[in-house]
């Protein structure tokens, strides 16, 4: 491994701004000083001249004055298993620049920080400084060699139903997340018992996913009561009834990542598929758009909550119908009362929180920041939004009771353009390629569909924690580029079925594209990229590593789609095959 020294990692602001922070948590810090720390895992020797090209590559960062670093050392790191967003370009980057002897690089920020403290206040620091999610802090350079081990995958688990009855799968639930209802339980019970067999926790896992609220909508599709007179329409059918009522202009709702009204002929600006020079095209420019929400995730952690609730919904356009293309973005947030320190009003009354719940200020300057830069970073304006606060006390049968949004309510929407050859769906044939477009699996955000479906505070903190993605826009820009490439084709288009892979993560999207397409499947879990090897099948097949899609492609198409994906430096898997 080598250990290469880079440029100061903060800028003056930053830097100020840190300090501040640290000196609240502990006063006895006196100093900082951070910068980009290297290491390369490499297959040989590199000569002088690789390490000038080196070199260059890694020359980058704020322009501020280098200095010696004094203090104690907290190096933060990617987790050890993991290969961060960084890591994936930066090698890339080096390997195209001739450097093949470099196997992986990665980068940590090293933080030095003066003054006198105890280990306790050094873990008050350590917690500061870094990402508890993705992120380890090690006392030294030389313990980074961790970064380059690799695990050896684990097995496959079964829960005891035979042996241990409903108590066993009770015990799974929580220590899983899997947030299944009694009548849920009691359901999976009684099919293992049937079925004379223990289940797995891979399945276990998928059917908490793909059953969960976020994904199923339970709650919304539910028939229901109002003073003892059944309704005559769900929640969902109240919503879906306007455009039952008025579908005029409305090419597609209600059954695709997002809908499509139509638009007008414009003229279209594209490289030609065969001449690869750009021009406008005339043609009808149907409109796509869509808006969701990201609440639990950004309650946790803001900026990556806030950041992956706008991919993903940029990821819902990409994917409508044969591929689309996103345009323009929106973000807006409702929280509870701000309490800005100095700056209370009259009417805020603290109330308390879950500890893991941030605060509704932390969210007002850490949620609007994370949405805009993974538009800006994709490289999609955000160009609207909001942010409102409302808390209140009423009196209830229960007594006084407050409503408000420790909770926050987290908005990504945006609008984009199809062409009308696209708008529907293709079929996936028989024998068609399965295929995962986009970044590797990682153990990030395993359980977040189950998790967002619970009431906020009623999982453990850890869990809470795994559930929030993180981001990667310049990959899920990749990816978009291949999509561009392949509706810019038109009727040749190799794409027959796309969806982006988004709660549940493989184990959600892979089986929603063969059932909407009226397929069945055949998978091979081992086919996914992964770029922690150590991790079980049930986190491979159920993590939500961002920035992915799930696509058909049929066999006579399969060789131009790999072409495309290739031209476009996109990683791509075939994982399974239409049956």
């Amino acid at each position: 491994m080598l250990i290469l020294r880079g440029a100061p990692a903060l800028s003056a602001f930053r830097h100020s701004k840190l300090l501040e922070q640290l000196s609240q948590k502990v006063p006895a810090v006196s100093g900082l000083y951070a910068e980009f720390a290297h290491f390369a895992e490499v297959t040989g020797v590199l000569t002088g001249d690789e390490q000038q090209v080196l070199a260059r590559l890694l020359k980058y960062g704020p322009s501020v004055p280098v200095q010696e670093p004094t203090g104690r050392l907290f190096l933060v790191l990617p987790r050890f298993g993991t290969i961060s967003p960084w890591s994936s370009k930066a090698s890339d980057i080096a390997r195209n620049c001739g450097l093949s002897k470099i196997q992986r690089l990665e980068r940590g920020i090293a933080f030095y920080v003066a003054g006198q403290f105890s280990d306790a206040q050094a873990q008050l620091i350590s917690d500061a400084l870094h990402d508890r999610m993705t992120q380890i802090v090690l006392g030294n350079l030389e313990q980074a060699a961790g970064l380059f081990s690799h695990a050896e995958p684990k097995p496959l688990t079964a829960i005891d139903v035979l042996g241990g009855g409903r108590a066993a799968l009770e015990k799974a639930n929580t220590e899983l997340g899997l947030a299944l209802a009694e009548d849920e339980i009691d359901y999976l019970v009684n099919a293992f018992v049937g079925l004379k067999r223990n289940p797995h926790d891979i399945e276990l896992m998928m059917f908490a996913q793909a059953n969960s609220e976020h994904c199923r909508h339970k709650i919304f599709n539910a028939s229901w009561d109002i003073d003892g007179q059944s309704q005559e329409k769900s929640l969902f059918g109240m919503i879906k009834n306007t455009y039952v009522m008025h579908s005029e202009g409305v090419l597609s709702a209600y059954k695709d990542n997002a809908s499509v009204i139509v638009g007008n002929v414009a003229g279209r600006f594209f490289p030609d598929p065969e001449t690869r020079q750009y021009g406008a095209v005339q043609e009808p420019v149907h409109i796509l758009m869509k808006v969701e929400t990201h609440n639990h995730p950004t309650a946790i952690a803001p900026f990556p909550g806030a950041s992956t609730g706008s991919g993903g919904e940029i990821r819902d356009e990409g994917a409508t119908g044969r591929g689309a293309k996103p345009k323009a973005g929106l973000t807006g947030f409702t929280v509870s009362n701000l309490q800005i320190p100095g700056f209370e009003q009259p009417w805020e009354v603290p109330y308390g929180k879950p500890e893991r719940i941030v605060t509704a200020l932390d969210i007002m300057i850490e949620g609007p920041l994370g949405g805009a830069a993974f538009n800006n970073e994709f490289g999609r304006p955000a160009l609207t939004g909001y942010f409102r606060t409302f808390e209140q006390s009423i009196t209830t049968p229960r007594g006084d009771e407050v409503r408000g949004y420790h909770k926050p309510i987290m908005l990504a929407g945006g609008m984009g353009n199809i062409r009308a050859e696209h708008v529907q769906k293709g079929e996936i044939t028989v024998g068609s390629k399965l295929i995962v477009l986009g970044g590797p699996a990682m153990l990030i955000g395993l359980g977040g569909g189950a998790a967002s479906s619970m009431a906020t505070g009623t999982s453990s903190a850890d869990l809470d924690f795994a559930s929030v993605q993180r981001e990667n826009p310049e990959m899920e820009r990749r990816c978009q580029e291949v999509i561009d490439r392949c509706w810019q084709l038109g009727e040749h288009n190799p794409i027959s079925f796309i969806h982006d892979v988004g709660a549940g993560g493989l184990s959600n999207a892979f089986p929603e594209l063969v059932n909407d397409g009226n397929r069945g499947g055949r998978f091979e879990l081992r086919n996914i990229p992964n770029d922690e090897p150590g991790m079980a099948p049930h986190e491979i097949w159920s993590n939500e590593s961002q920035e992915r899609y799930v696509l058909a492609v049929g066999p006579a198409d399969f060789a131009r789609f790999q072409a495309i994906c290739e031209r476009e430096r996109c990683p791509f898997a075939v994982v399974g095959e239409a049956t």
